[in-house]
């Protein structure tokens, strides 16, 4: 199969000088970039460490709902949570494994996509694609929706209201983002994607360093209760049960398949920066999101109204940070939530990076309008992020925004995505 980026067509209207509307197109979108300038490859690739940023903030975010949905669907029977912090940790690398290898084997990349039409046919590269564009509307979405209710939980109940308004502002913010180019929106969120993993890094090991002395109880405790519960339902209840929650968790894993669907946006030698960027996402979704899971066990940690379960743990880790008259654990657990809200932003701009991608190789193979794999005076596949956030508003507009919705959606995709 070709190398659909070989073929995307340039556009490059230049605009006229003195014009007021072109003048205010380029202080908006930004100079037209010269494809054949050798600082051009330059400014649009990105080294491992901003790749892992901008590619690997969906599925880092996702342990901000994903870990979430997975330990409530045990309800009572938390004891599970030991085995499933473990099994999400695992899926995640088993599952960066595989696409370490689709990186070796289309280093121009593609991912599912160009896996499904090169070893399966051309009707099965359609179904991957399909879907996996599907995934990044649904990460736009989901990721927006996720943030403002976040965002909401901290703010004076009669702004609710305004929450539907929120919702298309910031879709609207990052789309003007990406019609700008990558590496600008890259940057911008930068500091929000490593303020999150300092801050969750920290808080996992000092939530479990509080209770370090009941870890090696843990395992024991974990393997009587199971046993007491397949008593009490039988072995096929307890896998039944178990994988219920492991398959509503699905969320958590993703985006994993970013770096692979973008291999071409990164710097040469591009296997080798693939393959790092996939590691950094690795290591730190299967920390992040295990850790959190063994903080809800650790921590006996169950719903509250109008909270998420990573802010009741949290609060609960930080309970007694008190210094003169000051709550610091709640300043720093409003914090903490501050910067879910921006990554889960970050997130959404992952959508917007990759899907675009997918729309160009699906165009080149013929299965969408060429326009999907064009590029604009900034080098941006202009089309394909318009219509990114067209499916966006759509989807959102029909759910009202729901999360609960929206991560059913999510969650039916992954396995479709990965299958």
């Amino acid at each position: 199969m070709p190398d659909p980026h070989a073929d995307l067509s340039v556009v490059s209207a230049q605009p006229s000088e003195g014009g007021a509307w072109d003048r205010l197109r380029r202080r908006v979108f930004g100079p037209p970039r010269d494809p054949t300038a050798p600082e051009t490859r330059h400014h649009i690739t990105l080294i491992a460490f901003l790749a892992w940023i901008g590619l690997g903030a969906d599925g880092l975010s996702s342990a901000c709902y994903g870990p979430e949905e997975a330990f409530k669907a045990l309800g009572s029977n938390t004891a599970l949570g030991l085995y499933l912090a473990l099994a999400t940790a695992a899926t995640v690398f088993i599952i960066a494994i595989g696409y370490n290898q689709v990186i070796e084997l289309f280093p121009s990349g593609g991912g599912g996509y160009k896996v499904a039409t090169k070893l399966l046919g051309r009707h099965a590269g359609l179904v991957s694609g399909a879907a996996l564009v599907v995934d990044y509307v649904l990460t736009v979405a989901i990721s927006i929706s996720a943030a403002v209710d976040a965002i909401f939980s901290f703010l004076p109940v009669d702004t609710t209201g305004l929450r539907v308004a929120a919702i298309v502002l910031l879709l609207a913010v990052l789309t003007l983002l990406n019609l700008r180019g990558m590496k600008e929106s890259i940057k911008i969120l930068m500091p929000v994607f490593i303020g999150f993993v300092l801050t969750h890094a920290f808080l996992i090991l000092y939530g479990i360093g509080l209770h370090w002395r009941h870890l090696d109880t843990l395992y024991p405790a974990t393997t009587a209760d199971v046993s007491h519960l397949s008593g009490s339902i039988g072995l096929f209840g307890v896998i039944a049960l178990f994988l219920r929650a492991y398959a509503l968790g699905g969320g958590t894993y993703t985006g994993i398949e970013a770096v692979s669907n973008s291999v071409h946006l990164l710097k040469e030698p591009r296997v080798t920066t693939g393959k790092w960027t996939m590691f950094y996402m690795a290591l730190s979704l299967s920390f992040i999101a295990g850790g959190i899971i063994l903080l809800y066990l650790l921590w006996n940690a169950h719903s509250v109204p109008d909270k998420t379960l990573n802010a009741v743990v949290f609060a609960a880790i930080t309970s007694h940070w008190q210094w003169g008259g000051w709550d610091l654990g709640t300043m720093f657990v409003t914090s903490v939530l501050i910067l879910e809200a921006g990554l889960l932003l970050v997130a959404a701009n992952t959508g917007f990076l990759a899907g675009p991608m997918v729309l160009a190789n699906m165009a080149v193979d013929n299965w969408l309008p060429t326009r999907c794999s064009y590029l604009s005076e900034r080098l941006v596949t202009k089309n394909g992020v318009l219509l990114m956030a067209v499916a966006a508003f759509i989807i959102l507009m029909w759910t009202d925004g729901s999360v609960a919705t929206l991560e059913v959606l999510y969650s039916m995709n992954v396995f479709l995505t990965f299958s």
